[in-house]
This record gives C-alpha cells, sequence and structure tokens, in this order.
C-alpha cells in the first residue's frame, strides 16, 4: 500500500486570520505553491456529516473568491457525476453555477 501527502501551512495575523497560505502536494509534482484560498471538505462517517475548512488571504479579491466558487460549483457537477453517475443531477449542479456566475457578475 502506497501512502501521499497534502499539506497546507498557514500563516496567521494576531487575530489569526490567514495572511499566507502555502501547500504541498509532492506526488502531483506541487510542493511550496503559494494560494490565496482553501475550501477544504471531509466526511465524517461516524456522525454522517461534512466537515469544512474554509480559508481566504486578506488579500483574496473578491472578485476572484467569486471565480473560485464559480469552478468549485462546476467541479462538484463533474465530481458528483463520477461518483453517482446520476447525469441530470449533475448538470442541475453545472446549470446552477452558470446561474450563480449571472447573478455574481462574473465576466467569462
Amino acid at each position: 500500500m502506497k501512502e501521499t501527502e497534502i499539506n497546507f501551512n498557514i500563516q496567521l495575523d494576531e487575530n489569526h486570520i490567514p495572511e499566507k497560505i502555502v501547500w504541498a502536494a509532492p506526488d502531483g509534482g506541487i510542493v511550496g505553491a503559494d494560494t490565496k484560498a482553501v475550501l477544504l471538505s471531509v466526511w465524517d462517517d461516524e456522525t454522517k456529516e461534512a466537515l469544512r475548512i474554509d480559508l481566504w488571504t486578506k488579500e483574496m479579491p473578491v472578485d476572484d473568491m467569486k471565480r473560485f466558487f464559480h469552478q468549485v460549483f462546476i467541479s462538484l457537477g463533474d465530481s458528483y457525476q463520477k461518483a453517482t453517475d446520476e447525469e441530470d443531477v449533475a448538470d442541475e449542479i453545472r446549470r446552477f453555477a452558470e446561474y450563480f456566475a449571472d447573478r455574481s457578475g462574473i465576466k467569462m
């Protein structure tokens, strides 16, 4: 069995607000890459609920955050389809992503 790691290092200010986020996924060729936002979800099988860590730096522009969410919504549709093989529901998620883009004023 092989093991791998994905790491996040977060530098916080005196109020515990992220100032810098650096991540690494060596098996994917990423070592010490800066990022401005992380949305991480994990499944707790015991409680049957999603646990989340949502972080973004002070430097993350609102327009970039909107684009980030739009792309996450699209990828959720893709992941949902892959996990369940329910193309119709996945299409609804992707349609919501387009609705979100329109409502949030994202220019694509």
